[in-house]
Protein backbone atom coordinates (compact mmCIF):
# COMPACT_ATOMS: atom_id res chain seq x y z
CA UNK A 1 0.00 0.00 0.00
CA UNK A 2 1.05 3.18 -0.75
CA UNK A 3 -0.88 7.39 -1.21
CA UNK A 4 0.13 6.68 -5.11
CA UNK A 5 -1.55 3.60 -4.97
CA UNK A 6 -4.28 4.30 -3.18
CA UNK A 7 -5.31 7.54 -4.84
CA UNK A 8 -3.94 7.93 -8.94
CA UNK A 9 -5.63 4.17 -10.13
CA UNK A 10 -8.33 5.01 -7.71
CA UNK A 11 -8.88 8.29 -9.79
CA UNK A 12 -7.60 7.08 -12.97
CA UNK A 13 -10.68 4.47 -13.17
CA UNK A 14 -13.13 7.19 -11.69
CA UNK A 15 -12.40 9.83 -14.41
CA UNK A 16 -11.92 7.06 -17.14
CA UNK A 17 -15.54 5.67 -15.88
CA UNK A 18 -16.77 9.23 -16.05
CA UNK A 19 -15.91 9.67 -19.57
CA UNK A 20 -17.67 6.38 -20.41
CA UNK A 21 -20.65 7.68 -18.75
CA UNK A 22 -20.89 10.59 -20.74
CA UNK A 23 -20.39 8.34 -24.18
CA UNK A 24 -23.98 6.54 -22.54
CA UNK A 25 -25.54 10.09 -21.92
CA UNK A 26 -24.80 11.15 -25.20
CA UNK A 27 -26.27 7.80 -27.05
CA UNK A 28 -29.05 8.09 -24.79
CA UNK A 29 -30.13 11.64 -25.55
CA UNK A 30 -29.34 10.62 -29.58
CA UNK A 31 -31.77 7.95 -29.07
CA UNK A 32 -34.65 9.46 -27.49
CA UNK A 33 -34.43 12.91 -29.33
CA UNK A 34 -33.30 14.80 -26.39
CA UNK A 35 -31.81 17.34 -25.67
CA UNK A 36 -28.28 16.89 -24.53
CA UNK A 37 -28.07 19.42 -22.45
CA UNK A 38 -31.16 18.51 -20.51
CA UNK A 39 -29.10 16.28 -18.71
CA UNK A 40 -26.52 18.06 -18.61
CA UNK A 41 -28.63 20.50 -16.38
CA UNK A 42 -30.35 18.30 -14.44
CA UNK A 43 -29.95 17.66 -10.34
CA UNK A 44 -31.41 15.59 -8.31
CA UNK A 45 -32.62 18.29 -5.56
CA UNK A 46 -32.88 22.10 -6.59
CA UNK A 47 -29.92 22.83 -3.84
CA UNK A 48 -27.33 20.13 -5.28
CA UNK A 49 -25.75 20.78 -8.06
CA UNK A 50 -26.13 19.59 -12.22
CA UNK A 51 -24.69 17.29 -13.52
CA UNK A 52 -22.00 18.94 -15.57
CA UNK A 53 -20.90 20.65 -11.65
CA UNK A 54 -20.69 16.89 -10.62
CA UNK A 55 -17.87 15.76 -13.41
CA UNK A 56 -16.66 19.25 -12.85
CA UNK A 57 -16.19 18.66 -9.08
CA UNK A 58 -15.07 15.48 -10.00
CA UNK A 59 -11.91 16.31 -11.71
CA UNK A 60 -11.54 19.17 -8.84
CA UNK A 61 -11.24 16.61 -6.60
CA UNK A 62 -8.31 14.09 -8.32
CA UNK A 63 -6.43 17.22 -9.91
CA UNK A 64 -6.19 19.04 -6.68
CA UNK A 65 -5.77 15.70 -4.57
CA UNK A 66 -2.86 14.75 -7.02
CA UNK A 67 -1.12 18.21 -6.96
CA UNK A 68 -1.33 18.57 -2.93
CA UNK A 69 0.07 15.12 -2.10
CA UNK A 70 2.85 15.58 -4.77
CA UNK A 71 3.56 19.16 -3.28
CA UNK A 72 2.53 21.34 -6.43
CA UNK A 73 0.13 23.53 -7.54
CA UNK A 74 -2.76 22.30 -8.97
CA UNK A 75 -3.77 23.92 -12.23
CA UNK A 76 -6.82 25.66 -12.75
CA UNK A 77 -9.67 25.44 -14.94
CA UNK A 78 -12.31 27.57 -15.34
CA UNK A 79 -15.54 26.11 -15.24
CA UNK A 80 -16.84 27.03 -18.79
CA UNK A 81 -17.62 23.46 -19.98
CA UNK A 82 -21.26 23.55 -21.58
CA UNK A 83 -21.31 20.72 -24.15
CA UNK A 84 -20.82 16.53 -23.63
CA UNK A 85 -17.09 17.54 -25.64
CA UNK A 86 -16.71 20.15 -23.27
CA UNK A 87 -16.09 17.71 -20.73
CA UNK A 88 -14.66 15.11 -22.23
CA UNK A 89 -12.03 17.63 -22.75
CA UNK A 90 -12.10 18.58 -19.14
CA UNK A 91 -11.91 14.99 -18.41
CA UNK A 92 -8.89 14.28 -20.68
CA UNK A 93 -6.68 17.10 -19.28
CA UNK A 94 -7.57 16.28 -15.90
CA UNK A 95 -6.23 12.69 -16.64
CA UNK A 96 -3.14 13.50 -18.18
CA UNK A 97 -2.31 15.65 -15.26
CA UNK A 98 -2.95 13.00 -12.63
CA UNK A 99 -1.02 10.58 -14.58
CA UNK A 100 2.17 13.03 -14.71
CA UNK A 101 2.43 13.72 -11.16
CA UNK A 102 5.61 12.20 -9.24
CA UNK A 103 4.40 9.09 -7.81
CA UNK A 104 7.49 9.03 -5.22
CA UNK A 105 6.16 12.69 -4.34
CA UNK A 106 3.18 11.39 -3.68
CA UNK A 107 4.46 8.54 -1.21
CA UNK A 108 6.36 10.86 0.54
CA UNK A 109 2.87 12.77 1.60
CA UNK A 110 1.78 10.42 4.13
CA UNK A 111 2.62 12.04 7.32
CA UNK A 112 3.21 16.09 5.72
CA UNK A 113 0.28 18.39 6.68
CA UNK A 114 -1.69 19.42 3.46
CA UNK A 115 -3.39 22.67 3.71
CA UNK A 116 -6.59 23.15 1.47
CA UNK A 117 -9.37 25.55 0.98
CA UNK A 118 -12.29 24.70 3.13
CA UNK A 119 -14.99 27.39 3.59
CA UNK A 120 -14.03 30.50 4.26
CA UNK A 121 -11.11 29.14 5.61
CA UNK A 122 -8.19 26.66 5.36
CA UNK A 123 -7.98 23.31 6.98
CA UNK A 124 -5.06 21.20 7.61
CA UNK A 125 -4.34 17.25 8.00
CA UNK A 126 -2.07 14.91 7.20
CA UNK A 127 -1.43 13.91 3.79
CA UNK A 128 -2.67 10.02 4.77
CA UNK A 129 -5.89 11.74 6.23
CA UNK A 130 -6.96 14.13 3.76
CA UNK A 131 -6.75 11.30 0.79
CA UNK A 132 -8.82 8.64 3.00
CA UNK A 133 -11.05 10.80 4.87
CA UNK A 134 -11.54 13.77 2.78
CA UNK A 135 -10.70 14.05 -1.23
CA UNK A 136 -11.23 10.35 -1.87
CA UNK A 137 -14.66 10.54 -0.52
CA UNK A 138 -15.28 13.62 -1.96
CA UNK A 139 -14.00 12.22 -5.36
CA UNK A 140 -16.57 9.08 -4.74
CA UNK A 141 -19.75 11.19 -3.57
CA UNK A 142 -19.49 13.92 -7.00
CA UNK A 143 -18.58 10.48 -9.47
CA UNK A 144 -21.96 8.79 -7.90
CA UNK A 145 -23.99 11.90 -7.90
CA UNK A 146 -23.08 12.03 -11.74
CA UNK A 147 -24.34 8.19 -12.36
CA UNK A 148 -27.13 8.90 -9.96
CA UNK A 149 -28.58 12.13 -12.04
CA UNK A 150 -28.06 9.98 -15.43
CA UNK A 151 -29.81 6.78 -13.88
CA UNK A 152 -32.33 9.12 -12.56
CA UNK A 153 -32.56 10.69 -15.90
CA UNK A 154 -33.19 7.19 -17.67
CA UNK A 155 -29.77 6.61 -18.91
CA UNK A 156 -29.43 2.75 -19.44
CA UNK A 157 -26.64 2.36 -17.06
CA UNK A 158 -25.10 -0.13 -14.00
CA UNK A 159 -23.06 -0.97 -11.42
CA UNK A 160 -20.81 -2.28 -13.75
CA UNK A 161 -20.77 1.12 -15.52
CA UNK A 162 -19.60 2.75 -12.42
CA UNK A 163 -17.43 0.54 -11.59
CA UNK A 164 -15.47 0.79 -14.47
CA UNK A 165 -12.40 -0.71 -15.38
CA UNK A 166 -11.14 -1.93 -11.99
CA UNK A 167 -8.67 -4.46 -11.72
CA UNK A 168 -10.58 -7.60 -11.34
CA UNK A 169 -10.51 -11.18 -12.15
CA UNK A 170 -13.72 -13.33 -12.04
CA UNK A 171 -13.96 -17.09 -12.91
Amino acid sequence: MSMSNDSIPAFEIGLTTLAALLDKAEAHAEAKGIDPTVLLNTRLFPDMFAFIRQVQSACDQAKNCGARLAGVDPPRYEDSEKTIADLRARIAKTLAFVKSLDVKRIDAATDREITFPFGPGKCHMRGVHYLNHFALPNFYFHLTTAYDILRHCGVEIGKRDFLGAIPMRTT
